[in-house]
């Protein structure tokens, strides 16, 4: 498919990154989402804002969904199939229930659109510099169809076969992500209050066996203790965490590692730090650590 036309419907922390991108790849973008602030963060990347979904779905072939809830996912759903356009491509990139996905994708079949699953690795910041990887999975012909896309917002993608494996891989990698960005702000704390300069040791862990992607994307916002440009939201990635139990328990697969930091984005919740980045666990921590000395 060569570069034209992209829908982009969704235009958060991930959306717009993913549309300012496409715009730089040569893609014209028109996006919507019910925030005028978003579409307007949308024209000044270049990109066209439109008054609804079903305007999207109307202009592109190709869509992209970036959405923060199932509900909000089976109302697009609805508005969208509404355009009955066989060769369209729905390229839905949020992290949300397998079932969920599911009914959204029958009823766009019934319009005659594709709906593909599927999710992202990689962060807010992340998402800014094309840092993202694509875990496609749905319809070969489809996944093909839209390579040229993907590379327009991420810097690969797999092809995982039938729909509903890229979220299965994505619960997979946000455990991971769950692990290690707790462990990133043990690491943080432990040299700091061991005299150590905390971006020191951020730069040096990063460049060592113990390093995550974690380390290396939020261990500098553990450094300086600013967690207000938020690249994934506390309130957020509560979302996300209740997906994988979920989908833990459904399985039978043990995960006390996982388990274990729950309590640690409860308390950031606690502690009024729901629209913060994720990275606040770190603070989270430090208050503890406080706590024990007095």
């Amino acid at each position: 498919m060569a570069k034209s036309r992209v829908g982009m419907i969704g235009l958060g922390i991930m959306g717009s990154a993913m549309a300012a991108n496409l715009v730089k790849g040569g893609f014209e973008v028109i996006g919507y989402d019910p925030v005028a602030a978003c579409r307007a963060r949308l024209k000044r990347s270049g990109g066209v804002p439109a008054g609804s979904a079903l305007e999207v779905a109307r202009s592109a072939d190709v869509l992209i969904t970036s959405l923060p809830s199932a509900k909000v996912l089976a109302q697009v759903a609805a508005e969208i199939a509404g355009v009955k356009n066989r060769r369209q491509v729905v390229i839905e990139t949020s992290t949300l229930p397998i079932p969920d996905k599911e009914a959204a994708r029958r009823r766009l079949a019934k319009s005659g659109s594709t709906l593909l699953d599927c999710p992202l690795s990689g962060t807010g910041a992340q998402a800014r510099t094309k840092d993202l990887v694509v875990y496609a999975s749905g319809p070969t012909a489809a996944i093909k169809r839209c390579v040229p896309v993907f590379g327009g917002f991420a810097r690969g993608h797999y092809d995982l076969g039938r729909f509903g494996n890229g979220s299965k891989m994505k619960f997979a990698a946000n455990l991971l992500v769950a692990i290690h960005n707790v462990s990133a702000a043990e690491a943080v704390i432990l040299a700091r209050k061991s005299g150590i300069d905390a971006a020191l040791a951020v730069k040096v862990l990063g460049d060592g066996a113990g390093s995550s992607r974690m380390l290396q994307v939020r261990g500098p916002m553990m450094a300086k203790r600013s967690y207000k440009d938020a690249t994934m939201k506390v309130e957020v990635w509560q979302k996300d965490m209740k997906i994988i139990g979920e989908f833990l328990r459904e399985l039978g697969s043990p995960a006390p590692l996982f388990q274990a930091t729950k309590s640690i984005y409860n308390a950031a919740m606690m502690q009024g730090l729901a629209t913060a980045d994720t990275a606040a666990v770190c603070a989270v921590l430090e208050a503890r650590a406080r706590k024990r000395r007095r």
